[in-house]
Parts: structure tokens; C-alpha cells; sequence
């Protein structure tokens, strides 16, 4: 019985040493698989990292060159808008605010001068940022040539011929492009102290001292002893336009201190 017993118990520990050896077996086995998914996990994060390094030196690669673009495309469109001298030299005690939303602008200011008259625009192209701007670059040129190469001074006038011509411009294309432009267009003599308008879809606004009425201008807002009035636009823009009509010429008599 003792012996047995002995036995038993030789037994029974020599199969608590075996399951102990497999378990520890099934440990260090599961140990090695969690180390290698460790490893394989920081080989994965590691691939990843440079992949999205990569991808961020790709990002800023491209975004410096493009712009740098877009800064050498500003200072192809300031190339073109008159200067604060220019501007200066035919129009007195003035000033432009010009602030592009996205480095370049869909809008643009205008000026030239014929004979006694100084003719100056404030206009607003389709879009913004750089497709603003080439179809800005696109009427600029309209109304530079109609001026210069058409000889026209008469701001009705003026814009109906560049509706033709940007119409003309981007009828060229094989997709329907209806892009172009609302616009102040003034013309002003000095010496007839006359001030001549036409606008698409853009008004004239006039502060003058006083507050008399007119059948030209209409009446909007008075303060502190100044009326702010306003000539309406035609409501129309200048390119392609289902409805479109001839634009209304306007002229006024300007005063000494007006705005």
C-alpha cells in the first residue's frame, strides 16, 4: 500500500513536470508569436511613416512650386493694372483697395486716358484665385483693345463691343464657357466737369454734399450733411447672357468735393 501509494505520487509528479514543460512550451510559443507580431507591427508602422514622409515632402514639393506659380501670376496681373503713379497723374486726392482672397484675383481695376477724358473701370470676373484671374487677364485685354484699337471712348459703348469680344474669346473652346465679368465703367472730363457711366450688373455710387433730388441719380442715404446716390446698373453681365440688350449710357455734371 505504502509502495503504491509511493508510486502514485512519483506519478502524479512526473506528470505535473510534463504539463508543466508543455505549458512553458506554449508560453515561450506564444511569446515568440507576439514578438514577431511586435516586430512585424514596427517594420509595418516604420514602412508607413516614411510612406506619409514621402507623401508630405511630395505635398510641399508641389505646393511650393505651385505657389510659386501663382506669386509669379501675381506679378504678371500687377503688370497689367495701372500704378498708384499713373493713377495719381489723371485722378486727384484717390485711392484703390485692392485685396485678392487667394493671391491672385478675379477682380481688377482699369484706367486710361483719351484726350481730355480719363476712363476707369472697377470690375469683378467670374470665379476667383487663378481661373479668376485668366479670365480677368481675358477682359482686361477686351477693353484695351477696344479703347486702343477700336478707338472708343464711350463707356455704353465701350462694353458692348467687349461682350462681342470676350463672346468671340471663349466661343473658341468646344465646351460652352459663359464666363465674364460685372463692371463700373466711368468716363471723366475735367474740363467739362461731365462724368460719363455704364455698368453691368455693377452701379455708380455718388456722395455729394446736400441732398437734392435728381432724375439721373437716386436718392439712397443721407448723413451729416452728405447724400449718397446711386445710378443703377444695368442687370446683365458682360459676357454671354440669354437676355441681353444694349447697356445704358449716363451723364452727369460732377461738383467740385464730390466722391
Amino acid at each position: 500500500e505504502l509502495l503504491k501509494s509511493e508510486n502514485d505520487a512519483q506519478a502524479a509528479k512526473i506528470e505535473l513536470e510534463e504539463a508543466n514543460v508543455k505549458y512553458l512550451w506554449i508560453g515561450l510559443g506564444m511569446a515568440g508569436l507576439i514578438m514577431i507580431l511586435i516586430v512585424f507591427i514596427l517594420v509595418r508602422v516604420r514602412q508607413a511613416k516614411q510612406e506619409v514622409e514621402l507623401q508630405k515632402h511630395i505635398v510641399e514639393e508641389k505646393n511650393r512650386e505651385i505657389t510659386d506659380s501663382i506669386n509669379y501670376a501675381q506679378r504678371l496681373q500687377q503688370a497689367i493694372l495701372p500704378t498708384d503713379q499713373s493713377i495719381g497723374e489723371h485722378l486727384k486726392e484717390t485711392f484703390v483697395l485692392f485685396m485678392p482672397k487667394d493671391i491672385v484675383a478675379g477682380d481688377f481695376y482699369w484706367m486710361e486716358r483719351i484726350g481730355n477724358e480719363v476712363l476707369f473701370a472697377a470690375a469683378d470676373c467670374t470665379g476667383h484665385g487663378v481661373p479668376g484671374a485668366m479670365v480677368s487677364v481675358v477682359c482686361h485685354n477686351a477693353l484695351k483693345r477696344v479703347v486702343r484699337e477700336f478707338g472708343m471712348h464711350q463707356p455704353a459703348e465701350i462694353l458692348d463691343k467687349v461682350t462681342d469680344l470676350v463672346i468671340e474669346t471663349f466661343e473658341r473652346s468646344a465646351h460652352e464657357v459663359k464666363d465674364g465679368m460685372d463692371i463700373s465703367l466711368c468716363g471723366l472730363d475735367m474740363s467739362l466737369m461731365e462724368l460719363e457711366y455704364a455698368g453691368a450688373n455693377n452701379p455708380l455710387w455718388l456722395i455729394r454734399k446736400g441732398n437734392q433730388q435728381y432724375s439721373e441719380m437716386e436718392l439712397v442715404m443721407e448723413l451729416d450733411g452728405k447724400s449718397l446716390y446711386e445710378i443703377k446698373a444695368d442687370k446683365q453681365p458682360v459676357g454671354k447672357f440669354a437676355y441681353r440688350e444694349k447697356f445704358t449710357y449716363h451723364k452727369l455734371k460732377v461738383e467740385k468735393g464730390d466722391v
